[in-house]
C-alpha cells in the first residue's frame, strides 16, 4: 500500500518510520514545511510528492498527524482532491470533530478511519499506541503490523479512537497545566517553598516532579493549548462543564513563547510567564 503522511514532525515521521519498517513506502509533500520536516523526511527516505495533488494520487492511504487546530484545514484540503482513499485523521481532536471530517473526505468519495495517539513519538515497541475506529480500520492497522508502532482497532463508530485520546490527554496533559498553575499561584501568594516542604514530606519527590512537568512541557505547550480546547468542547457535548480545560488552554497559550527554544526554561521563568499581567499579592 503506498501511504502519504501530513506531515512528518516529530511523532509523524515515527508514524511513517513505522509503516516503512511493515513494508510500505511512504510519501511527501515538501511545498510549504519547514527545513527541519524535510531534513526528517530526507533521513528517513520519504518520496516527495510534490504536490497535494499529486500526493491524492499516489497515495492509498493517507495519514493526518498534524496539531489539532490545523486538522480540519488538511482534511479539506484533501476531500477538495476528491481524494479516492483511505484517510486517518489521528490528530488529538473530539470526536464531533472528527465525524465532521469524516463526512468531508466521504462526500469526496474517500473512506474515514478515526485515530487517536497515546505516547511519544514510536521508537520502541509497547510504549506508542494508535487506536483506531471506523469501519476500514483493520486494513489501516495492517499497515503497522512490523513497526514499533503499536495499532489497536476499538469499533467502527467514527469518534470513538478520538474520544479515547480525549479522555487520556485530559488527565495528563490537563494535571500538567494545574500543576504549573498551582506553582505559580503559591509563589505569587509568597508560600511556594511552604507547599513545596509539604510535598516532600516523608521523603516524597513530588514537589521537584512538578517543577520537571511544569518545565518540560514548555517545548510542546503550542500545540497543547488546541488539544485542551478539544477536551473542552468534548466535555460539553458529553454534558460535563468544559471550563477546567479552557483554563488549563489559557496555561498552555501563556507558556507557548518557549516553542523552540534551545533548552529547557528555568523554572522562575515559567512562573514569570503564566503570571505576566498579575497585580501579585
Amino acid at each position: 500500500m503506498n501511504i502519504g503522511i501530513l506531515h512528518p514532525g516529530l511523532m509523524g515521521i515515527s508514524v511513517a518510520a513505522s509503516a516503512q519498517a511493515s513494508g510500505h513506502p511512504v510519501s511527501w509533500v515538501s511545498a510549504g514545511r519547514s527545513s527541519h520536516t524535510a531534513a526528517r523526511a530526507a533521513e528517513f527516505g520519504l518520496i516527495d510528492a510534490g504536490s497535494l495533488t499529486a500526493l491524492c494520487r499516489r497515495a492509498d492511504l493517507i495519514i493526518s498527524v498534524c496539531p489539532p487546530h490545523a486538522a480540519e484545514t488538511v482534511a479539506n484540503q484533501v476531500a477538495a482532491q476528491r481524494f479516492q482513499g483511505l484517510y486517518l485523521d489521528a490528530n488529538a481532536i473530539s470526536p464531533q470533530r472528527a465525524q465532521g471530517i469524516g463526512d468531508r473526505i466521504a462526500a469526496g468519495g474517500g473512506a474515514f478511519v478515526d485515530g487517536g495517539i497515546i505516547g511519544g513519538p514510536a521508537w520502541q515497541p509497547g510504549t506508542t499506541w494508535l487506536y483506531l475506529s471506523g469501519a476500514e480500520a483493520d486494513r489501516v492497522a495492517a499497515c503497522f503490523a512490523e513497526g514499533a508502532l503499536e495499532t489497536a482497532v476499538i469499533g467502527e463508530e467514527v469518534g470513538k479512537a478520538s474520544a479515547l485520546k480525549v479522555c487520556f490527554a485530559a488527565y495528563t496533559k490537563g494535571s500538567t497545566a494545574l500543576l504549573a498553575a498551582i506553582l505559580a499561584a503559591a509563589d505569587q501568594m509568597g508560600v511556594r517553598g511552604e507547599l513545596e516542604a509539604h510535598w516532600s514530606r516523608d521523603g516524597s519527590d513530588f514537589a521537584a516532579q512538578t517543577q520537571d512537568r511544569a518545565r518540560r512541557v514548555t517545548a510542546k505547550a503550542w500545540r497543547f493549548a488546541g488539544e485542551m480546547d478539544e477536551i473542552a468542547s468534548t466535555f460539553a457535548a458529553a454534558g460535563l462543564p468544559g471550563e477546567f480545560h479552557q483554563g488549563a488552554a489559557e496555561i498552555y497559550r501563556r507558556l507557548a513563547q518557549f516553542k523552540d527554544a534551545p533548552q529547557l526554561p528555568e523554572l522562575a521563568a515559567v512562573i514569570a510567564a503564566l503570571t505576566a499581567g498579575s497585580s501579585g499579592d
